[in-house]
């Protein structure tokens, strides 16, 4: 069955953009999200989250993370405790990469993208 992102999987940031410049910018950044990411898909797998299962306005969504943390905030104690205290300082070091006009952008984007759902998923 596949989730309306509405129903939980809403995204007011796309992370996926933000992250790409934060790559490009500052390659170290990968060093500091990768163990992050994996430790989310880890958990993810633990908790059966299936970030496949939302539907999504773009191919470019699919399987995004957003939808796995969504679900681990929803289903996992510990994950809110290290998220409280993880997820602060990584959007501080993010924001220090990207700059405020891209973090709108990538708002925009997100709302955009979050219209044209409602629009064709209902």
């Amino acid at each position: 069955m596949r989730r309306a992102a509405a129903s939980g999987g809403k995204c007011n940031t796309c992370t996926i953009q933000l992250v790409r410049i934060a790559y490009l910018r500052a390659p170290w950044f990968r060093v500091l999200r990768g163990p992050l990411k994996w430790g989310m898909m880890a958990l993810g797998w633990l908790y059966r989250v299936d970030p496949r299962a939302y539907a999504v306005p773009i191919e470019g969504c699919v399987g995004c993370l957003r939808f796995t943390k969504t679900e681990l905030r929803e289903r996992s104690a510990m994950f809110r405790w290290l998220n409280a205290r993880i997820n602060p300082l990584f959007d501080r070091i993010l924001e220090s990469i990207v700059t405020p006009d891209e973090v709108a952008e990538a708002k925009r984007y997100a709302a955009l993208m979050q219209s044209t759902l409602r629009r064709f998923h209902g």
